[in-house]
């Protein structure tokens, strides 16, 4: 028999192979394969087994783990980007296919726009004829679910995402100061983020993801390559765990400004589209992930971005209230690459995210604090300017990174040229001089931008009271 090569161009199917999980160590394993090629397997590693599943919570984790399988696949099928898609051991409805075709194609857009290619209508998910719920209920189980997903009597208690950043650091506090029991949960082994959960004082639960081995010697072979909607894998892995853990709420910490993406334009300057780098982290997708959680998985499940109402300025500012995690947080985006170098320090300095944060936070906080947790002021270095340019949206378009709307930076920077301490560095002397005057003053206000917004999927009871803590 000829051993399998990968060869991009001449594969024709992605399979969605199988998935399974132990209840008595907590391994999950997600099965993938393209053409007649290896099988492609994934692990994910749930802590505190062993598990006691029985009924309709049993029927809910097969459920959650099968959306898991199908979401994650997004992290190989996007290394061909083959014709077929199959599905081998179970079938899914128009429901769940429509779901999935959303996130693959509006996740893989960034990835797309950069590879030169056009996924807008090609992805389909088989959907099988008369199928109403993603599988059948197994014995002991309370009968056919239909359309609608049982309540299981979950206790309530949040699994809270944790990156290392200062956004998810907001939220935990904030859930702490409401008296909401919660559990810091991650994904993967990231030294910094598990440092900064141990600074919180709370439970915590680092979830185990091991990718399957030969996709890094795919990429190596011509793969296609770039970036995939990690947060809606995150989401999905959560949500298996809250299950397992038999805990109401999976909560993330993305603000609205993550709606929002970098508007392309053509060598004429005309608009051409958007592309929105954290599209996973956008209210599009929070609220047709969690609304399809409930319906399909479990009806007292719930999952929310406690942040969607804030934009960065606003989180920012929350921050600054505390310096517990100083010293301790991080959003730059070196140190949570799969591959490469990471940064020496906390923060590289040159990247989108590094100036983005610096820049949020400097209305909000002390400079020689600012300047401390960064070990430099990045506005007083010319060789930035480019950087901040892109963030202005300001001859160049929005980076392709989780950073603010162009109009925050804007707002931020006009507020600095009228702070004494920070006027008479290099970028913000150069925006005094050079982009403010093209710029009307009402555009440039920060106290509408820390507005709350109303479009949330947080809980009625706990929403009252987010609100009065982030007005306090």
């Amino acid at each position: 028999m000829t051993e399998w090569k990968f060869k991009r161009d001449a594969i024709r199917t992605f399979r969605f192979v199988r998935c399974g999980l132990d209840p008595a160590t907590g391994v999950a394993q997600l099965v993938y394969a393209f053409d007649d090629g290896p099988e492609l397997v994934e692990t994910i590693t749930v802590p505190g087994a062993p598990f006691a599943l029985e009924g309709e919570r049993a029927v809910a984790v097969e459920q959650a783990l099968r959306l898991l399988h199908l979401i994650a696949g997004v992290s190989y099928y996007k290394a061909a980007v083959p014709e077929q898609i199959r599905i081998e051991s179970y079938d899914i409805d128009g429901d769940t296919a429509g779901l999935l075709e959303t996130i693959y194609e509006n996740g893989l857009g960034e990835f797309s726009y950069r590879n030169g290619l056009n996924l807008q209508g090609k992805i389909r998910f088989p959907v099988q004829a008369g199928v109403c719920s993603p599988q059948p209920s197994p014995a002991g189980a309370s009968g056919d679910r239909g359309e609608g997903a049982p309540a299981l009597g979950l206790r309530e208690h949040a699994l809270v995402a944790i990156g290392g950043g200062k956004d998810s650091l907001v939220s935990i506090e904030a859930l702490r100061a409401l008296g909401i029991e919660q559990t810091v949960s991650w994904i993967g082994g990231s030294q910094l983020i598990q440092a900064c959960a141990e600074r919180t004082g709370l439970p915590t639960l680092n979830v185990g993801r091991a990718l399957a081995p030969q996709l890094f010697d795919y990429n190596r072979e011509g793969a296609w390559n770039g970036h995939i909607p990690v947060t809606a894998v995150n989401s999905a892995i959560l949500v298996l765990a809250a299950l397992l853990h038999g805990v109401d709420q999976v909560v993330f910490s993305n603000e609205r400004s993550a709606s929002y993406g970098s508007v392309i334009l053509d060598q004429e300057g005309r608009e051409t589209g958007e592309v929105n780098h954290q599209w996973s982290k956008g209210w599009a997708f929070e609220s047709a992930f969690g609304d399809h959680v409930q319906r399909r998985v479990a009806a007292d499940l719930r999952y929310y971005s406690l942040l969607r109402p804030l934009s960065e300025l606003a989180v920012a500012r929350q921050f600054t209230r505390s310096d517990r995690y100083d010293a301790h947080f991080s959003s730059c985006n070196r140190n949570f690459h799969i591959l490469g170098e990471r940064p020496t320090n906390r923060w590289c300095g040159v990247c989108p995210k590094c100036h983005f944060v610096f820049l949020a936070l400097a209305p909000f906080m002390s400079k020689p604090r600012l300047v401390g947790i960064f070990g430099r002021n990045l506005l007083d270095d010319p060789a930035q300017a480019a950087g901040y340019d892109a963030l202005l949206e300001f001859q160049d378009h929005k980076p392709f990174e989780c950073v603010g709307e162009g109009r925050e930076a804007r707002a931020a920077l006009a507020a600095l040229t009228d702070r004494p301490e920070w006027r008479e560095d290099a970028l913000v002397e150069r925006f005094a001089r050079e982009i403010r005057p093209q710029l009307g003053d009402a555009d440039l206000r920060i106290a509408p931008l820390l507005v709350l917004d109303e479009e949330q999927r947080i809980p009625p009871t706990l929403w009252e009271k987010l609100r009065a803590h982030l007005a306090a």
